[in-house]
Formats: C-alpha cells, sequence, structure tokens
C-alpha cells in the first residue's frame, strides 16, 4: 500500500497486522481522491475507524490543513502512529470508539471540512444511524462526508448524495451536508 498523490506520492504506508482492518485500496483511494478533487486542499480532516490512517494521510500529502484519526484498535494505532512518523506528518490521533469522539467532538465545538468513515462492514447497518445523529455538529457548512461500505449492505446517511461508485465488493459515497 502507498501514497497515490500530493506530496507523499509513492511512499509506503504500513497496516495493521491480522485480518481486522481492511485498508482501502489503492486504486479505490484513487478514485476517490479524484472526485474529491480541490476540496481537500486546507481541510480539517476527521477519519473514522482510521485503520491505517491511508485516507486521512492521502488528503494530508494532497494539501490538506490537518487531520484528526480515530480508531478503537491497538494494532491500528501502532500502523498510523508509525506511518505517521515514516512520513514526518503530525496528525491528532485518538485511540478510542468514533462514535464516542464524534459525540467529544461536538461538545468541544470542534469541526470538520471532510469526513471519512469506514466502518467494520458487519457494523455499518447499526452506526449509519448514530453517525447521522452525531455528525451535523461536527461539519462545517457544506462538509464532505466519505463513507466506505459493502455494496450489499451500504453505510446510507441522509445528507445529499453527490457521489457513488462501487469498486468489487467496496461502496463509496460521497454526501455533503448543508
Amino acid at each position: 500500500m502507498r501514497v497515490v498523490a500530493g506530496e507523499l506520492r509513492g511512499r509506503r504506508l504500513h497496516a495493521p497486522a491480522g485480518s481486522a482492518t481492511r485498508p482501502t485500496a489503492d486504486r479505490v483511494r484513487e478514485a476517490l481522491f479524484s472526485i474529491l478533487g480541490d476540496a481537500v486542499v486546507d481541510a480539517a480532516v476527521l477519519d473514522l475507524y482510521a485503520g491505517s490512517g491511508a485516507l486521512a494521510i492521502e488528503a494530508l500529502s494532497r494539501g490538506a490543513a490537518g487531520a484528526e484519526l480515530v480508531d478503537s484498535s491497538r494494532a491500528a494505532i501502532q500502523a498510523i502512529e508509525r506511518n505517521l512518523a515514516e512520513l514526518g506528518l503530525e496528525a491528532v490521533v485518538r485511540r478510542r470508539d468514533a462514535l464516542a469522539q464524534l459525540a467529544d467532538a461536538a461538545a468541544a465545538g470542534r469541526t470538520y471540512d471532510l469526513v471519512f468513515a469506514d466502518p467494520p462492514y458487519d457494523a455499518a447497518s447499526r452506526v449509519g444511524a448514530r453517525l447521522a445523529d452525531l455528525l451535523p455538529p461536527v461539519l462545517h457548512r457544506d462538509a464532505l462526508i466519505v463513507t466506505e461500505s459493502n455494496k450489499r449492505d451500504p453505510l446510507t446517511l441522509p445528507f445529499p448524495l453527490l457521489r457513488e461508485r462501487t469498486y468489487g465488493d467496496t461502496r463509496i459515497a460521497v454526501h455533503r451536508h448543508g
């Protein structure tokens, strides 16, 4: 797995060991960031269920202003911290439940321009409703929300859908808030 484009193009990324994390494939990230285009530049990014951190790292490589990466897995946090250190990047990394982090971010008044949500495929349907409730207070006006889920059990949100693509079993959806 590598950074697809931007200042860090071609640099290697490490994924957590085991099958608990499902890193977003390079070709899917390339297509996704092609859809996002300049919306990434200067964006405040929140990467929920961050896994290896590849989505937030790709955003930073392409000019995002900053990123917060959240995952509950110790192995994922170790991979994220290793990737950030090896790439010379700074970001906020939090080991905790993504939904609890959203609630805390709202209480603290933090807001984001771009949110990635890639929960475990078997949790997508139950996570969708909670995300729909917890996301609005942390979203800037016109923020983009990107979800990744299994096409057979898609994570759906009540925000306007801008684009939707499938790559094998993976469904990518881009929503706009506001």
